[in-house]
Parts: structure tokens; C-alpha cells; sequence
């Protein structure tokens, strides 16, 4: 077998790898992305809680690259504390080490077992669930089928005369393999397929214990270029995370190659055997930084604030501020980053029905001005939303993703509309009448407050329900929308009934406060329909049913 052709399958093998451990990444992206993106979001609340939440995730996902992207979009701009984030790189470099663990112990005889499972509940299945965890369980077995492959390739390499001499002026330099498994890593941007491949070298007789060691060290760090160098460089706050990752992993490589005969003898002391001392390396060097950088974090977190300082706002508020377009390979991530800047939109909507209920109590010459200015932010904010969204890889999306962008879709949409209503409309309405209009009494100036307030709680519930997804909020959401119906027939009436000329002018400016309220409210109840249509709790109409 010439060194050409031994390369050449080398890195077919690899590629069988790489790809295997994508459709692992991709089938359960599909299955559960939303809900890992959930609890992840959720466990970064402290530092343990943020170390075992990376763990898990990473563990599910097989890659602690898409981890950490979904870390450092949350971090990103304080929607969640920079130390539970590292702390939760600090769980995916173990989760990582976890998975090394399982698939170095001889499984060749489940390969063909999971790859035809997943071909049959990728062919049968009638949920797309299903079909997403077949995808999920045939990419498993072609990453055990590429490890006997390459461990079969690897046999014949000890009688490779030149292999063996340039290894052999490798093999007493820590440094330099160190530097080739770190660019292995990076290539493949997966630490366990550099880890992977360092042990079937190890275990064909091709590098000793001392340099697979090092390459096991080096393909750590390796793989923490890929957040650093695909990230959203544009504003280096957003880059603290992979930074401190990379930080934490090149302080644990220049430990162990100091400590490197010490940690020699102690994994061969553990376990001799090529694919377990690899396996043990890999675990050890991950659970040792983590217990010496846990206590850390908060010192560290100090440094990189310091290091990287967040950018002053822009003066423009309708600039998009989270939608990181190195995010759009990681749908969950990007979801986050759209459902962040759709809350952008909500409180710009809240400003101007608070400046509209203070346009009716003073004399403000300026506000449609305003109103116009920040409408004009929920509206760009909807297109840029919007947009983010169709650029969406949609390899990645399962069907709990695709109704979550269809979802933030609408939500943005139906603010942007909500925004118009109260531009062209109830804007125009409160700066006629603070200027030209007679003075209203205090009965009817706490009606006019009092229809705003229940606009602003109608925007809040609306939040809630896209959000969290809130039944309560949802329902509430439908009952205002037919308690304002309620109040417009009610106003109207009184408006009718009305004989003096003030009482006829102050009425009929609180039904046109009304009806533009509510045609606000309509839009924004649209929020909740989705949610209550998953649970069968609305109606397709209030119509009575027709005579037979």
C-alpha cells in the first residue's frame, strides 16, 4: 500500500466520520433543537447549573462548536451572565470527553444494527420526529463503521519505512504534535474527531504514548478556534465566550505539557491500552480544567469585560442589534437572536402608547413626530427580522423550528401593523386634540388613560405568550380583544345618546381612541392564536350555527 493511497482512505474515513457525526448533529438539531435551546437558556442561571447544562447539550448534539455558539448568543449583549456561559463551556468540553469515552470501547458489532434501525425509522416513520432521530441513529453507526475503517487502514502503517522515520523525529517533541492535532481539529471542527483519529494512530503503533498525549491536548484547543474565528467579530463583546474557551483551553495545554511525564505515567498507570489511554487523556484534561477553572470564572469574566468592552448603542435604535449572521448555520441560535430583536420591536411599540396616553394630558407639539420616528424602529426591526429569517439554513430545521420562525414571524408582523395603527391614526388623533380641542374632564381623561393601560397590558400578555408560551397569557390576550369589542359597542351607544355639544365632541374622541385600541389589540391577540390552536382551545368563529 503506497503512503498516497493510505492517505487517500485516511481521509475518506474521516470524511465518513465527520459526516456521521453531522447527521447525529442535524437529526437531533431536527428533533429537539428548540427545546435544547430552551434548556440551555434556562440552566444558565449559575455556574453549576451552567457547567451541566453545556454537559447535556453538548452530550445530545456531539459537538461542543454549536454549543458554544448557542452560549455566546445568549451572553452576547447580557441577556445571560458572561460566568454561567463559560461555565457551560467549561460542561461541553466534558460532554465532548464524554463521548470519546463511549465510542472507544469496541462497539463495530452495533454499527450495522444502528444504521439499518435508522433507515427503517427514517423510511416508516409517519412524524418527522421519528424520522429525524433514524437520521440521528444512522449517522451513529457510520461513526463507529469509520472508526473499524480506520483502525483497519491504520494496521499496515507501523511497516510504512518513511512514515515511521518522520514520526519517529516527531515523536520526543511535544510542541510540534501538539500544533498538528490543534490543526486537525480545527479542520474537521469537531475535538472528537481530532481525538478520535489521535487514537487510532496511538493504537496502530504509530505515535507513542507521549506524543498521542500531546496531540490529545492539542486537538482540544484545535477545536476551540472554530467559535473564535466563524464568530461575530464585528463587536468583540460578543466574542467573550469563545475567547475565555480558548483562554481556559491554552492555559490546560501549557499545564500538561509541563506536567507531560507525570501525565505519561499516570494515564498508563489507569489504563495502558492505546484507545483507553487516548479516551482517559481527553476525559482527564477536560475534568481537570474544569475543576481549576470553576472557582476562576468570576476573575476571569472580570478580565474579558475588561479586555473586550461592550460598544456604546448605536443613536440609530432601529439598527439591528442581535441578529449575528454566524448564527444562521445554528437555527436555535439563530431563533434566539430573532426573538430577541422581535422584544427590540415590543418595547419601541410600548414607547409610542405611552407617549400617545401622555399626548392627550399635555399640549406636545412634537409627538407625531416621535410616534413617526419610533414606528419607523418597529418597522426596519420587521424587515431585518424578517430577512434574518429567510436566510435561515433550512438543513437544520425541524418542524418544532420551523413553526417557532413562522411563529416570530407573525409576532413581528403584527407588531409592525399594530405600530401603523397607532402612527397614522391614534397619533394623529391625540395631537389634534391637545392642540385644537376643548379641555376634557377628569372622568373622561381617566377613560382615555385607562383604554391606554389595557393597550400596554393587551402588548405585555402578547409578549408572554410568545415567549414563554404562556396559556394564561393567551387566553387573556383573547378576552381583552372581545372585552374591547365590548367597550367600543358601549362607547358608540353613549356616543349616540349624547346631546350636548362637549359631551358629544369628549365622546366621540373616546370612541376613536377605542376602535383604534382595539383594531391594535386585534393585531396583537393574533400572537396568541397559534399557541391556542395547538391546544384546540379557539374557535374557528363566533358564529352561531345557521338554521337547518
Amino acid at each position: 500500500m503506497t503512503e498516497a493511497w493510505l492517505l487517500l482512505e485516511l481521509a475518506g474515513e474521516a470524511a465518513l466520520l465527520l459526516w456521521g457525526l453531522h447527521m447525529v448533529q442535524s437529526g437531533v438539531m431536527r428533533a429537539y433543537g428548540s427545546r435544547l435551546r430552551q434548556r440551555l437558556g434556562s440552566g444558565l442561571s449559575n455556574r453549576r447549573r451552567g457547567f451541566a447544562a453545556g454537559l447535556v447539550v453538548t452530550a445530545l448534539l456531539q459537538s461542543s462548536t454549536a454549543t458554544a455558539f448557542m452560549v455566546a448568543s445568549f451572553c452576547a449583549g447580557g441577556a445571560v451572565a458572561l460566568v454561567p456561559g463559560l461555565a457551560a463551556m467549561l460542561g461541553a468540553n466534558v460532554g465532548t470527553a464524554l463521548i470519546v469515552q463511549l465510542v472507544s470501547f469496541n462497539m463495530d458489532a452495533l454499527a450495522p444494527l444502528l444504521i439499518l434501525a435508522g433507515v427503517v425509522a427514517f423510511r416508516s416513520a409517519t412524524r418527522t420526529r421519528q424520522r429525524d432521530l433514524g437520521r440521528a441513529s444512522i449517522g451513529l453507526g457510520l461513526m463507529l463503521l469509520s472508526l473499524h475503517l480506520m483502525g483497519s487502514t491504520m494496521a499496515p502503517v507501523e511497516n510504512s519505512p518513511a512514515l515511521r522515520a518522520v514520526l519517529r523525529a516527531l515523536a520526543d517533541q511535544p510542541f510540534p504534535n501538539l500544533v498538528i492535532a490543534a490543526v486537525i481539529a480545527w479542520a474537521m471542527h469537531s475535538s472528537i474527531a481530532g481525538v478520535i483519529f489521535v487514537a487510532s494512530l496511538h493504537a496502530a503503533g504509530v505515535v507513542p504514548a507521549e506524543a498521542a498525549i500531546a496531540m490529545v491536548v492539542g486537538a482540544n484547543l484545535g477545536s476551540a478556534l472554530n467559535p473564535v474565528l466563524e464568530g461575530d467579530r464585528s463587536e468583540w463583546a460578543r466574542m467573550r465566550v469563545p475567547i475565555g474557551n480558548l483562554a481556559n483551553r491554552v492555559l490546560g495545554a501549557v499545564l500538561a505539557l509541563a506536567l507531560l511525564p507525570w501525565c505519561v505515567a499516570a494515564m498508563q498507570w489507569i489504563d495502558p491500552g492505546p484507545a483507553r489511554l487516548v479516551a482517559n487523556t481527553h476525559l482527564a484534561f477536560n475534568l481537570a480544567l474544569a475543576l481549576l477553572m470553576l472557582p476562576l470564572l468570576p476573575g476571569v469574566a472580570r478580565l474579558l469585560k475588561r479586555a473586550l468592552p461592550e460598544r456604546p448603542l448605536a443613536d440609530d435604535q432601529a439598527t439591528p442589534r442581535y441578529l449575528d449572521d454566524a448564527a444562521l448555520r445554528t437555527p436555535p441560535v439563530a431563533l434566539a437572536n430573532a426573538e430577541r430583536e422581535a422584544l427590540r420591536q415590543a418595547d419601541a411599540l410600548e414607547e409610542i402608547l405611552r407617549a400617545i396616553a401622555t399626548g392627550f394630558r399635555t399640549e406636545d407639539r412634537d409627538l407625531t413626530r416621535r410616534v413617526a420616528r419610533l414606528n419607523e424602529v418597529v418597522d426596519r426591526l420587521n424587515r431585518a427580522v424578517q430577512g434574518y429569517l429567510a436566510a435561515l439554513n433550512t438543513e437544520l430545521l425541524g418542524e418544532e423550528d420551523r413553526r417557532r420562525i413562522a411563529e416570530i414571524s407573525t409576532f413581528a408582523i403584527n407588531l409592525d401593523s399594530a405600530g401603523d395603527v397607532l402612527e397614522r391614526s391614534l397619533a394623529r388623533v391625540a395631537a389634534k386634540w391637545a392642540r385644537d380641542g376643548m379641555p376634557l374632564d377628569d372622568a373622561m381623561m381617566e377613560s382615555i388613560q385607562a383604554v391606554h393601560l389595557r393597550g400596554i397590558e393587551q402588548l405585555q400578555l402578547a409578549v408572554a405568550a410568545f415567549m414563554r408560551e404562556d396559556l394564561s397569557a393567551a387566553r387573556r390576550l383573547i378576552e381583552e380583544k372581545e372585552r374591547m369589542r365590548l367597550e367600543e359597542a358601549d362607547t358608540a351607544q353613549r356616543f349616540a345618546l349624547a346631546v350636548e355639544p362637549a359631551a358629544i365632541a369628549a365622546t366621540g374622541l373616546l370612541l376613536e381612541v377605542v376602535r383604534d385600541l382595539k383594531r391594535v389589540g386585534g393585531h396583537l391577540a393574533a400572537t396568541a392564536h397559534p399557541l391556542l390552536e395547538r391546544v384546540g382551545a379557539l374557535r374557528a368563529s363566533r358564529l352561531a350555527d345557521s338554521a337547518a
